[in-house]
C-alpha cells in the first residue's frame, strides 16, 4: 500500500494556494496537512505537523520561501522543501538551493510535474524545473568540466569545510586545495565559493548539502 505523503502548502494568495492544492490532491498517495499565507505561519505549522514536504513559495509576507527553507534545513533537516513560485531567474534559483531546498519549480509547471516534483522530493531526490535544467544545460556546455578532485573538493566546501579541513579530509597540502578552488571558480565562471557551489548544484554537479 502507497504511503501518504503529508504537504504544508504555503502561499500568500489563496487562490493561487487553492488551485495548487487541487492539482496536488488529486494524486492519491498526496493530501495536504496544512496550509500558511505567509512564511511565518508556515514555520509555525511545519513545527506543529511536521509534514513530510513543505511547499513553499517565495515571495511571502513576514519570512520569504527562501528564509523558511533554511531555517526548515535547520530546524526540521528531515522534511523535503519543494520552492513552487513564478520566479525563474537563476538568482531566486541559486538562493534557494543554497537555503537548502531539494527542489525548485515553476508553477508554470503542468500538474503531473508538480505532484511528480514533490513524490520526487519526499524521495530524497533533487527536482528542478526542465525549462531552469535547460537552461542550466546550456550554460553547461560552456563550462569545462571538473575533475574528480575538484567534484570532492566542492562537495566539501558545500558542506562548510574550511580549506584546511579540506586539505586533511583529502591528505593535500592548503596550497592544492586553494589551487583546485581557483580552477572551479574558473571553470563555473564563479567568483564565491557560494557562487561556486550555488552553480554547480544548478547544473546538476552537485546534490544540494545536508544541514
Amino acid at each position: 500500500m502507497t504511503a501518504t505523503i503529508r504537504i504544508l502548502l504555503a502561499d500568500d494568495h489563496s487562490v493561487v494556494r487553492a488551485g495548487i492544492r487541487q492539482f496536488l490532491e488529486r494524486a492519491a498517495d498526496l493530501r495536504v496537512v496544512a496550509e500558511a499565507d505567509d512564511g511565518a505561519a508556515a514555520r509555525r505549522l511545519i513545527a506543529e505537523h511536521r509534514p513530510d514536504v513543505a511547499v513553499l513559495d517565495i515571495q511571502m509576507p513576514r519570512a520569504t520561501g527562501i528564509e523558511v527553507a533554511h531555517w526548515c534545513r535547520a530546524n526540521h533537516p528531515t522534511i523535503g522543501v519543494l520552492i513552487l513560485t513564478a520566479y525563474d531567474d537563476d538568482p531566486y534559483v541559486s538562493a534557494g538551493l543554497a537555503a537548502g531546498a531539494n527542489g525548485y519549480v515553476l508553477k508554470t509547471a503542468a500538474p503531473d510535474e508538480m505532484v511528480q516534483a514533490v513524490r520526487d522530493v519526499f524521495e530524497g531526490q533533487q527536482v528542478l524545473d526542465p525549462a531552469i535544467r535547460a537552461r542550466a544545460v546550456a550554460r553547461e556546455a560552456a563550462y569545462e568540466p571538473l575533475s574528480e578532485r575538484e567534484l570532492e573538493v566542492l562537495a566539501l566546501a558545500a558542506r562548510g569545510y574550511t580549506n584546511k579541513a579540506i586539505s586533511a579530509q583529502l591528505f593535500i597540502s592548503d596550497r592544492t586545495v586553494q589551487g583546485h578552488l581557483a580552477h572551479i571558480y574558473g571553470k563555473l565562471q564563479a567568483a564565491t565559493r557560494t557562487e561556486a557551489v550555488t552553480r554547480a548544484m544548478a547544473l546538476g554537479l552537485l546534490a544540494a548539502p545536508d544541514a
